[in-house]
């Protein structure tokens, strides 16, 4: 089963374009820093992301989402809740991002 972390991100009222960048450029290079403590490897599998342009007015002010694909719980668990370079990233964005919101899901699954 893979395990998909989606995260979006609301930016700070007054954020210049080039903070933006350097969240989005943190973001995606995470898939290449993020190091197995036991593999001492690259342990996402997949990331990629975009900026938002629904037509439909439903993104209460998220303009920013990302995907990082997972092979199993536990790379998802690590990244998560105790890899040194994400927990980095994360404190990093509380400068830019006035919010964020993320959910994880196993596709296919519904119950």
């Amino acid at each position: 089963m893979a395990y998909t972390h989606i995260v979006s991100f609301k930016f700070k009222d007054g954020v210049m374009p080039d903070s933006v960048k350097e969240l989005v450029d943190k973001m995606l290079v995470l898939k290449e820093t993020c190091i197995h403590p036991k593999t001492g490897k690259p342990y996402i599998q997949s990331c990629t992301g975009g900026r938002d342009n629904s037509v439909q007015g439903l993104q209460k002010g998220f303009t920013h989402v990302f995907v990082v694909g997972f092979d199993i719980k536990e790379d998802r668990d690590y990244y998560a809740l105790e890899d040194p370079v994400h927990l980095e990233f994360v404190n990093w964005s509380d400068s830019v991002a006035a919010d964020v919101y993320a959910i994880d899901f196993v596709g296919g699954v519904f119950v």
